[in-house]
């Protein structure tokens, strides 16, 4: 069962996003008081997200099933701080965190996988992953050494520069930064998409064997193809709301 519960109300009024909850668990909320919730600056001022509800326990691997353009990623952007909310606020832990930069959210221990993997070309494998580290009091060479357990391939690659990468190749480093903050809370956005079956094959499960107590997990993307199994729930959006979730 979910150890936290959000609402949305009406016409979005208001719109909460809660992620966990209770003494064991991670508790995020947006909290808006009128109807344009979040402003991508990627789109432009447009109400992207609207009255939108979710619920994810303590440890929960949590999918967020849509179209391209329902609202995912904006979903996401706005928990790490990357989208702004244009009203409302948002706690971590009953913290409110709505200013908070996005390099202090990493180190609460949220980390972020965009969908675009967003590594830096001339950059190798591991200055890729190491990258938050170098913003935030995260232990580097610690962190490195649990990535490169979780996914020892990219130790055999941490020379190579990002740009002579594959596409799978690139989405594993950027999962591994992610993972150097991404301690409490993992935002992974279109992990599979575009990637060769093994591959996908591959990050679902590495996905699957970080379930633990202490990490939730929330996972954007358009099909369930390579995510079904590892998820608890689906939460549906379209249009920036809700639509049903069910059990995975």
């Amino acid at each position: 069962m979910p150890v936290g519960t959000v609402e949305g109300h009406g016409d979005a009024d208001a719109a909460v996003l809660q992620i966990g909850g209770g003494p064991a668990g991670i508790a995020i909320s947006i909290d808006g008081n009128g109807r344009r919730v979040a402003c991508d600056p990627y789109l432009g001022s447009v109400e992207a997200v609207r009255g939108f509800s979710l619920e994810v326990g303590a440890g929960e691997m949590v999918g967020l099933a849509g179209r391209n353009g329902a609202g995912k990623t904006t979903v996401m952007r706005t928990i790490m701080g990357i989208t702004k909310l244009t009203q409302g606020r948002l706690h971590f832990d009953g913290n409110d965190i709505t200013g908070l930069e996005v390099h202090k959210r990493a180190s609460l221990g949220i980390g972020y996988m965009p969908e675009t993997r967003g590594l830096i070309p001339e950059l190798t494998v591991e200055e890729n992953i190491l990258l938050p580290t170098w913003v935030t009091s995260v232990d580097g060479a610690a962190r490195l050494k649990v990535v490169y357990e979780i996914m020892p391939e990219l130790a055999t690659m941490s020379d190579r520069k990002a740009l002579l990468l594959s596409g799978g190749q690139q989405k594993m480093v950027a999962l591994g930064r992610a993972l150097t903050v991404g301690t409490r809370l993992l935002l992974l956005d279109e992990p599979f998409e575009g990637v060769a079956p093994a591959l996908a094959q591959r990050l679902s499960d590495v996905i699957s064997a970080l379930k633990s107590d202490a990490l939730s997990i929330v996972m954007s993307m358009s099909e369930l193809t390579h995510s079904h199994t590892v998820l608890d729930h689906v939460w549906g959006i379209e249009r920036g709301a809700n639509v049903v979730a069910e059990a995975a």
